[in-house]
């Protein structure tokens, strides 16, 4: 593949201080046009597998379904997973023992509406009182993002607000949209370019008022003993396991099975199902 490979290149301080800072940080180009377009065309079937049974995908929202996949239904998932920005960004914020525990995508359809700010989950104890960031999600996009279809939107430092009075400790007050939307960044990511960001940091999706789907795919990693694991299910098969590069293999802790099963969605974002 390719790709932007050169390890030398990696800032690894300014990866550092954009995800303390900002909560997010991007690599531009990092992958070749002709690779995102065979994950697109991986992510297409797998999102019609996925609607043809009961719980294989999930709302986010009106016209938002997010899917969770197994490894090997990602072609590319060697090239994204061992990617040296990844590889730096997981190493340089959680540590040589990170742990991959989710690959999926999230996809606005023509008619996604405004979802409500918010993270995807509750702040742990180490990021809340120790300061300490022990998850990450990566996002690639698979199309090149315009205004019309829908961009992400984050506010952007927000990581560390405790969340204490937030509804499941997830969705700000509506006394704080006026601040986020002062705040608020969207972002307008084209193929080729990867983001890693904390999942902490307050977000939203905006409207499609395009006529196409805007298809994210999402891998999240976290640091030892984080537990974000408990909510997905990746596995691998045994033949695909033995393939994979003993450096991949290091960071992917999941069952490796005789036959895979298909994945019924467990990370259900409440607040999100009815928009």
């Amino acid at each position: 593949m390719s790709s932007d490979t050169s390890e030398q290149v990696v800032d690894v301080e300014a990866i550092r201080q954009g995800l303390e800072t900002e909560g997010i940080v991007v690599r531009r180009g990092a992958f070749p046009r002709g690779w995102v377009e065979q994950v697109r065309a991986d992510i297409d079937v797998a999102f019609e597998e996925a609607r043809s049974r009961e719980g294989g995908a999930v709302g986010r929202g009106p016209n938002r379904w997010y899917v969770e996949i197994h490894p090997e239904a990602l072609s590319g998932f060697v090239e994204l997973v061992d990617h040296p920005w990844v590889r730096t960004v997981c190493e340089t914020v959680l540590g040589p023992d990170y742990r991959i525990v989710e690959v999926g995508f999230d996809t606005p359809f023509p008619g996604a509406t405004l979802q409500p700010w918010h993270r995807d989950f509750p702040s742990p104890p180490e990021t809340r009182d120790g300061g300490r960031l022990t998850s990450l999600a990566f996002n690639l996009t698979t199309v090149d993002t315009t205004d019309e279809m829908g961009p992400f939107e984050i506010a952007p430092g927000t990581q560390w607000e405790p969340g204490g009075d937030f509804d499941h400790q997830q969705f700000p007050p509506r006394s704080e949209y006026e601040r986020y939307e002062a705040l608020a960044q969207r972002k307008y990511p084209q193929v080729g370019d990867i983001s890693a960001r904390s999942a902490l940091t307050i977000h939203r999706g905006t409207p499609n008022r395009s006529t196409v789907p805007r298809p994210v795919l999402v891998l999240g990693v976290d640091a030892p003993g984080a537990g974000n694991d408990a909510h997905h299910d990746l596995a691998v098969t045994r033949a695909y396991w033995e393939a994979l590069p003993q450096r991949v293999r290091d960071h992917l802790r999941c069952p490796v099975v005789d036959e895979l099963t298909p994945i019924t969605q467990k990370h259900d974002i409440e607040g999100l199902v009815m928009g």
